[in-house]
């Protein structure tokens, strides 16, 4: 049997990299809204969005 191509494995490492960038960005942008909008605003944001979840 072959092994896996050497291609396979960068385009794996570029999608981990991808997510790990998105995920960062969502941490930074919640962390922002935090600071700007204060903790009370930022809860309420996030109990309303889950509530129209559900």
């Amino acid at each position: 049997m072959m092994a896996a191509a050497p291609h396979q494995g960068r385009v794996a490492s570029v999608i981990v990299w991808t997510a790990a960038g998105l995920g960062a960005l969502a941490v930074l942008g919640a962390a922002a809204l935090w600071f700007h909008y204060g903790t009370t605003v930022f809860f309420e944001m996030i109990a309303a969005g889950i509530s129209a979840c559900f």
